[in-house]
């Protein structure tokens, strides 16, 4: 029988690759998870996770956090839980990274944000970036937003494993709570 771990210990990661470590952060998410359907509290602990996970490979990402969608403003994304500095507090659908995620539901994986059109700095030490939308159905519920200081700190296993994440973050909250 597995020794159930305290909560803390989930942002302890072995010295590992990058998609050892980011399937970790999933296992873990779904075992925080477990206990409660509300959003508030599982993108906390999603992003704490995250954060932790990431500074373990030594990524130097300075910011991770979502941005959800809500009844009364259902044209922007409204600031969620997240790690790092204070941030832009909403973003409308379409603009800026966080913004095309969500209209075009599909992940944007941008090597240099200064060379994304509309890009919004919300740290303008921030040099590349990655939104991974989440739905819950057809409809966007939010994105996960991660934010690096070097150029290119994102590929192709953030995009798989990051996705993957989403889905299970969609799944496992009550977005009628938001």
């Amino acid at each position: 029988m597995q020794e159930k771990l305290h909560h803390a210990d989930y942002t302890s990661f072995p010295e590992s690759s990058k998609r050892e470590v980011l399937e970790i952060v999933n296992g873990s998410y779904e075992a925080l998870s477990a206990d409660t359907n509300y959003w508030v509290s599982n993108l906390a602990n999603a992003a704490s996770l995250i954060w932790h996970a990431y500074h373990s490979i030594g990524l130097p990402i300075n910011w991770v956090g979502f941005y959800i969608t809500t009844n009364t403003e259902s044209n922007n994304l409204v600031l969620g839980p997240f790690q790092g500095k204070v941030a832009c507090q909403s973003i409308q659908i379409g603009k800026g990274v966080c913004g095309m995620a969500a209209m075009e539901k599909r992940t944007q994986c941008v090597a240099d944000v200064n060379k994304f059109p509309g890009h919004i700095a919300c740290d303008g030490e921030t040099k590349s970036e990655i939104v991974v939308p989440i739905l819950n159905g057809e409809s966007v519920v939010g994105v996960l937003d991660i934010d690096c200081l070097t150029e290119n700190g994102f590929d192709e296993v953030d995009v798989e494993l990051l996705e993957a994440l989403a889905a299970l973050i969609s799944k496992s909250n009550n977005w009628s709570l938001s």
